[in-house]
C-alpha cells in the first residue's frame, strides 16, 4: 500500500497470502479494525535489473491479477503517523489474489501496459450496494509505477532483501480502505484487464 507521495511496505507471509479464482474466504478472528483495499497484484518471474527501468520491470514480471489487501491497525480509530504504520507491520493483515493473467496476453510493452492498468477502474460492493470507485491510476499515478518507486526505495535500504523471482506483491488501494466484519461479503468489480473478485469475510 502507499499514501500520497510514496510507498509504505510490509511483509506478506505464506500465512498471510491465499489465491483463489474469483471467489475467497478470509477469517477476520484474529484481525484489529480490519478494513479492505482493491488493488493489483503483480507476480514476478525473476529479479529486477540493476536501475531497472519501466521496461526492465515489466519484463520481470510474470502475471497481474486483481487483490483485496486486509490492512489492519493496532492503534485506536486508526489514527496514527506513518512512523506508526511501519512499525504496525505496513498495516498489512491478509492478502487474497484472484485470477492470474499472464502479462504476454495484455500488453508487449511498459508503456503500453501502465497506461492500461492506470484507467483500468473498480467498484467496490458490499452485497450489491457500491460503496466505493476507484481507478489504477490512484496508486502513484500507476500500479506499475508504484512497484517501480518501491523498487527504488526498497534497494536503498541497507540489508533490505530484493525482489526475487516467486514473489507477489500487492501495490496500494485503488479506494479508501473500508471497515468489514464477520458475516459480509465483498465484491471488486475490475475492468479488464483484470476479473471480479469476491470474498466472504467469516
Amino acid at each position: 500500500m502507499s499514501n500520497d507521495y510514496a510507498p509504505i511496505w510490509g511483509t506478506v507471509y505464506d500465512t498471510t497470502l491465499s489465491f483463489c479464482e474469483g471467489h475467497g474466504t478470509i477469517s477476520l478472528a484474529s484481525n484489529c479494525q480490519p478494513r479492505i483495499e482493491p488493488e493489483a497484484v503483480f507476480g514476478m518471474k525473476s529479479m529486477p535489473v540493476p536501475d531497472a527501468s519501466l521496461d526492465d520491470l515489466f519484463n520481470a514480471i510474470e502475471w497481474v491479477a486483481p487483490g483485496f489487501e486486509i490492512v489492519q491497525s493496532h492503534l485506536p480509530d486508526w489514527k496514527f503517523k506513518a512512523s506508526d504504520s511501519v512499525a504496525d507491520g505496513g498495516l498489512h493483515a491478509h492478502l487474497l489474489v484472484g485470477r492470474r493473467v499472464p502479462m504476454g496476453t495484455i500488453a508487449t510493452c511498459a508503456s503500453e501496459f501502465n497506461d492500461l492498468l492506470a484507467a483500468t477502474p473498480v467498484s467496490l460492493m458490499k452485497s450489491d450496494q457500491i460503496i466505493d470507485k476507484g481507478c489504477g491510476a490512484n496508486v502513484l499515478g500507476s500500479p506499475l509505477r508504484a512497484l517501480h518507486q518501491f523498487l527504488a526505495e526498497l534497494r536503498q535500504c541497507p540489508g533490505a532483501p530484493d525482489i526475487v523471482q516467486g514473489d507477489v506483491i500487492t501495490t496500494g488501494t485503488w479506494t479508501d480502505a473500508w471497515p468489514v466484519k464477520p458475516g459480509e461479503c465483498w465484491t471488486g468489480a475490475f475492468g479488464m484487464p483484470l476479473s471480479q473478485l469476491e470474498v466472504e469475510f467469516r
